[in-house]
């Protein structure tokens, strides 16, 4: 084993306004040397750092797993072991090939990092199979070639080391597993090799670029490059290996705390190259494990790893997501990474189920296949890793198309995951920042001072891609990405706009900034600000709505209002594109120009027209007819320029195709359709129905059955959108039978609007009998002879009855019918179609929009639901009460931590409590005016005395009387300060987006119990969410979270004989909860149980709680509890916005996200929030006070979901 090293590890900056996630305290401290990693020299390090000849192999394994690995080759690891031999097979039967040259001038003269990466799974194969003599031959020699080598740079990138780094790693691997076959003099020349190596790479790292960039495959790759030479190294006594570890450990651990922000797992890098990074994370992350007992395999971007590889997978599993420079799916493994995360992180099979997947259908040639330089590199970490005894099994809900959102990568993906296969359609969407959510963050509100800024960063590989997409209908990719090449806007699928005053390239067309070179170029003035959104992403059943705003990724000289694209994917063969593009009037851009792409030379798109109207483009794949085409809002169709073009890329030429059509911008607000559909749909006519300043309406024809698509392009206004759609979406899509508002469900149609086909059953009967009758007389004239039947008499009596008949049918059809002629189709029929007046019926059913109010017994943890809302333009998060957002002096006190007394409705229609009545009406329906009359208290001038009791302060008769600032404790000016910003940030708020919704956080536990009284005074739109604790882990934080404990520092005994003492709630309370009458009893005793007397006020507060909720209106509150929303956050968030009617953004859910899963957000008084954290009272509760808390509080918990400890 390596030397036990002692780790410094500080603790970590917060920010004070991190993306509205971090929250400033004062235990915050700052520290330059973030996990600087400091080791000492004992009498253990020097007996371990002493190896002998025995030592080796050390680095993933030692001697004694050696037996154990052979026999796993022909057991339960047969199938990586297979791969290994042919491997080795393949590079005995073509040696000039792999075998390094023997001049060093052709080793150096191109990029060769195909020897180093294939050093170590020839070394595994040799020490599995030591029988096998030619192998290990050809690999003493392959490694006495590159040991006699002066250095291992390529010649003409003398500035990347990223060659070198593969080497070093490949042969410092291969020397430790192989070490026992070595002669003595091999042992020293190729660790010799191996130290001079690493020197080098490390005094590189002092001054080149990846020395101080992370998050990047360079950084992680020359990095763990250095550790595992110094591992190697070290194990010989050698006392540099000491800092060059010590380093390699520093950058990585950085690396890692970086990561921990990403809660999506992505990296911002794209797939391909996120598995050339995430190959040496991984490595690092066991290596940190094995030698330094560093665990980081609880890191909050390796428990979404997985999805990254999982829900970026096109139909078949071949193919991924060619975001950013890209090839057609992995640059490295996947499946030794997704080994890995099942092994240490997932242990579910999931991973081991995507890797056999992936092998599994893996193309053997072609573009898609794997680079002879990279395909053996992490087989055998794959080998190494993999657990058996985890079976393969897909994740949940296999099988059909699902939505994912990368929060912070900014990419929707839909379908993925998936066999290939008639309507398995793949659909994905980008519109991101700059280096992702995270890195964005960091780098504009810096946090730490050890980033320095973009410098700290390279998003180099990165394209000029916000609100790009796209769509494999089918499997078949109709729309792709250009994959890797230069960064040009056009080789992606977004706009472009002419002329442009900036132009650098393309003039007069400019698209998106950073572009114009072989890499981003993100070092340009503005670049680093660049960024897109996604806005809403939602799905139901088998269609999705997902929309993206990008003018912030646009030259500012563009003058560009809104660059906002929408995707509807209306079937599995049908996506509907609309482009919404808004410019200033003093905006010198005229047109604008889209493009699509297409990478398959054998299926190239060619010009089309769609029923002689639109022009398009169409796909011929062996008969299947792939077609696109479009229109803007004035009927325009242009015609469309194919074009080829082949683009540098990796290391070769990529060809592509694409098509690019124009439109004139004659107006400030221009809207553009696309349609892209598959070959097993018939669409037979499209075209906008609506265009009006909030939202587009667009009809299409599918398969006989019109659909009728409305879209909210003013989406930043949610009174817009209500007004638009009717509800607080940003879509919908109708028909005869069906209409979905994304975001809050799909509704059917009653079958009794559907009345032409009663219309037409009773017509038909009617005319029937008609004929059957004259059919009869026709027959009775035929033989009237016969039977003397008097003619004139028949024709009476059939003319009769034919007349009743046909007045019976009128006047039923009369009645059911608007048209002056029923079955005549007029012109401009189109218009009152069946579709419409369903429309029309439903149009006046708005659903209203939601004044949110949470409560919850203080210490609960309700503020973590801020982050659902705060910095969004469709709430104002508002908390309840403030030093300035106070609650006015009435008859009735209310008290910070709980009190018994409830308010009903009645309480409201009386009159009473009209200055509270009046609060709450000012707050919720003129929060603007209500936040402007808020007099500032600035610290300079004055403040309130502190407020007694409770967890935040006792609302009791306060006095106004103001003190001087020299007066005033540092703590109480600077909070104060805080919180009149706090309230020119909400003043600003509602100035920008005038209709947003409040979300009153009533932080103490007195409203609950007035929620009636709320309802009746605030009205219909009240949406109320009672947040709930477990019991223990709000008593293990009152108890034992602190010294003193809050109990004893608030003084909570004290606080609660005062407001349960007689004629306490004389003046004020109408209704006294019966649920609080033991709590004055166990107060009466001279001696009291803390845990006691807290669980029956949590039992007391609860029960009454749960009683009052279920009397509010049906469909008014959610229960939400705290350890859901903290163990499932997006679930979670996702209950909530669907319980307000309003769809959750991918930017609220990031913050969710983060707040519950990094350990970088802390609430008052309990510290950081994970997961693990909320469960501290399971190790650190006493269990009699476990068991006396079950005993109370048991009814109840169980009624919650709240098992008992014991089981």
């Amino acid at each position: 084993m390596a030397a036990p090293w002692f780790f410094l590890l500080p603790f970590f900056t917060v920010g004070a306004a991190f993306s509205g996630v971090f929250n400033a305290t004062d235990r915050d401290i700052l520290t330059d040397d973030l996990l600087q990693v400091k080791l000492t020299q004992d009498g253990a390090a020097e007996r371990l750092g002493r190896q002998s000849a025995e030592s080796h192999p050390n680095l993933y394994f030692s001697q004694a797993d050696v037996l154990h690995l052979r026999q796993r080759s022909s057991t339960t690891h047969s199938h990586i072991f297979k791969v290994v031999r042919a491997a080795v097979f393949t590079m005995l039967s073509s040696v000039p090939f792999y075998m390094p040259p023997a001049k060093h001038e052709e080793f150096t003269s191109k990029w060769n990092e195909i020897y180093g990466n294939n050093l170590p799974p020839l070394a595994l194969y040799c020490l599995l199979c030591p029988e096998d003599s030619a192998a290990l031959q050809f690999l003493i020699k392959f490694m006495d070639r590159m040991a006699e080598y002066a250095d291992w740079k390529v010649a003409n990138a003398p500035n990347d080391e990223v060659p070198m780094a593969h080497s070093l790693t490949g042969f410092a691997t291969a020397y430790d597993f192989i070490y026992s076959y070595l002669d003595e003099r091999r042992r020293d020349l190729y660790l010799k090799k191996i130290r001079s190596e690493t020197e080098e790479l490390y005094e590189l790292s002092k001054y080149r670029g990846w020395g101080k960039q992370y998050l990047q495959n360079h950084q992680t790759t020359n990095i763990l490059a250095i550790l595992t030479g110094a591992i190697v190294v070290g194990s010989h006594d050698d006392p540099e290996s000491m800092i060059w570890k010590q380093v390699a450990v520093n950058y990585m651990e950085k690396t890692m705390f970086l990561l921990n922000h990403i809660v999506d797992g992505s990296l911002d890098e794209g797939v391909a190259y996120g598995s050339y990074t995430a190959k040496s994370i991984t490595q690092y992350v066991f290596l940190a494990q094995r030698h330094f007992s560093i665990d980081n395999m609880q890191n909050n971007w390796l428990r979404g790893h997985f999805w990254f590889y999982y829900a970026t997978l096109l139909p078949g599993f071949q193919r991924t997501v060619g975001i950013a420079d890209s090839n057609y799916n992995w640059f490295y493994g996947p499946e030794s990474q997704l080994v890995f995360l099942d092994t240490f992180v997932l242990k579910n099979g999931t991973g081991n189920w995507l890797a056999q997947q992936i092998r599994k259908h893996r193309p053997k040639d072609g573009p898609m296949g794997q680079s002879s330089a990279q395909r053996w590199a992490t087989l055998h970490t794959e080998y190494i890793w993999y657990n058996p005894h985890l079976p393969p099994q897909p994740p949940h809900h296999f099988g059909r198309a699902r939505m994912h959102i990368f929060s912070n990568w900014g990419v929707v993906t839909y379908g993925a995951g998936l066999p290939s296969g008639q309507s398995n359609t793949f659909v994905s969407f980008k519109s991101s920042r700059l280096g992702g959510r995270a890195v964005y963050d960091i780098v504009h509100d810096k946090p730490y001072s050890w980033v320095d800024g973009w410098n700290s960063f390279n998003p180099g590989h990165e394209h000029p891609d916000q609100n790009s997409f796209t769509f494999a209908p089918n499997g078949q990719v109709f729309v792709s990405e250009a994959l890797y090449g230069p960064k040009f806007s056009f080789l992606n699928n977004v706009l472009v706009f002419s002329p442009s005053p900036t132009s650098q390239c393309n003039s007069p067309w400019e698209g998106q900034l950073g572009e114009c070179a072989k890499w981003l170029r993100w070092t340009d003035e503005g670049v680093g600000d660049a960024r897109g959104e996604v806005i809403t992403a939602s799905s139901h059943r088998d269609i999705l709505f997902v929309s993206g705003e990008a003018a912030s990724a646009y030259s500012p000289a563009m003058r560009l209002k809104s660059v906002y694209r929408a995707l509807v994917l209306l079937d599995s063969q049908t996506l509907l594109v609309l482009d919404h593009v808004e410019k200033w009037g003093d905006s010198p851009v005229m047109s604008l120009s889209a493009f699509f792409h297409n990478l398959d030379i054998d299926f190239k798109y060619v010009p089309f027209r769609f029923l002689d109207r639109y022009n398009g483009a169409m796909m011929d794949v062996w008969d299947a007819h792939y077609k696109m085409f479009w229109f803007d809002s004035q009927g325009r169709s242009p015609e469309t320029r194919i074009q080829e073009a082949e683009q540098a890329a990796e290391f070769k030429k990529r060809w592509t195709q694409y098509v690019n059509v124009t439109f004139e911008m004659a107006d400030v607000v221009s809207r553009v359709a696309y349609v892209f559909h598959g070959p097993y749909v018939k669409v037979s006519n499209c075209r906008f129905i609506d265009n009006s300043k909030n939202g587009v309406r667009l009809s299409l024809v599918i398969n006989n059955t019109e659909k009728v698509v409305s879209i909210a392009t003013n989406y930043k206004d949610i009174g817009a959108r209500v007004s638009y759609l009717g509800f607080g979406g940003h879509c919908k899509v109708e028909d005869r039978y069906q209409i979905t508002r994304f975001g809050h469900g799909t509704q059917l149609l009653p079958k009794q609007i559907s009345s032409d086909n009663q219309l037409f059953d009773f017509g038909f009967t009617v005319n029937l009998i008609a004929g059957v009758v004259l059919c009869v007389a026709i027959g009775f004239l035929t033989v009237q002879r016969k039977f003397y039947v008097c003619f004139s008499r028949l024709m009476r009596y059939v003319l009769l009855s034919v007349l009743v008949l046909w007045i019976a049918e009128l006047l039923f059809v009369s009645n059911s019918c608007d048209q002056l002629l029923c079955g005549v189709k007029w012109k401009g029929a189109d218009a009152r179609s069946e579709v419409n007046k369903q429309i029309r019926l439903y149009e006046q059913r708005r659903l209203p929009l939601p004044t949110v109010v949470i409560t919850t017994l203080p210490g609960s943890g309700s503020e973590i639901l801020k982050h659902l809302f705060y910095n969004s333009s469709d709430f104002v998060y508002i908390r309840v009460p403030t030093e300035h957002v106070d609650i006015p002096e009435t008859e009735f006190e209310f008290d910070s931590l709980v009190d018994p007394c409830e308010w009903s409705g009645l309480d409201a229609t009386r009159g009473r409590f009209k200055v509270i009545q009046g609060w709450l009406h000012s707050l919720v329906h003129n929060t603007k005016l209500h936040l402007q009359n808020i007099q500032l208290a600035e610290a300079s001038s004055w403040v309130r005395p502190p407020q007694r009791g409770g967890l935040s302060g006792d609302r009791k008769k306060r006095s106004r009387r103001r003190e001087p600032a020299s007066e005033l404790k540092g703590k109480l000016r600077a909070s104060l300060d805080r919180d009149a910003e706090y309230i020119r940030e909400l003043r600003r708020h509602v100035t920008e987006y005038p209709n947003v919704r409040v979300v009153m956080n009533m932080q103490s536990g007195s409203w609950t119990l007035k929620l009636p009284f709320i309802q009746e005074v605030v009205g219909l739109s009240l949406r109320t969410i009672y947040l709930v604790r477990d019991p223990r882990a709000w008593i293990y934080l009152m108890v034992y979270n602190s010294k003193p404990s809050l109990y004893s520092l608030k003084n909570i005994p004290q606080h609660l004989s005062l407001i349960f003492k007689d004629n306490a709630f004389r003046d004020g309370c109408s209704a006294v909860a019966p649920e609080f009458k033991t709590i004055p009893q166990l107060l009466s005793h001279s001696e009291t149980n803390p845990v006691l007397i807290l669980a029956h006020l949590w039992l007391a507060h609860t029960t009454a709680a749960l009683r009052v909720t279920e009397g509010l209106p049906e469909d008014s509150c959610l229960r939400v509890r705290f350890e859901d929303v903290v163990n499932s956050p997006q679930e979670m968030a996702e209950s909530i916005h669907a319980f307000l009617g309003i769809p959750a953004s991918p930017a609220a859910l990031n913050q969710l996200l983060f707040t519950t899963s990094t350990n970088l957000y802390n609430l008052m008084y309990e510290g950081d929030i994970s997961p693990a954290s909320i469960n501290a009272w399971r190790r650190s509760l006493p269990r009699k006070d476990i068991r006396l808390i079950e005993d109370v509080c048991g009814g109840v918990m169980t009624r919650l979901g709240y098992s008992r400890y014991a089981s």
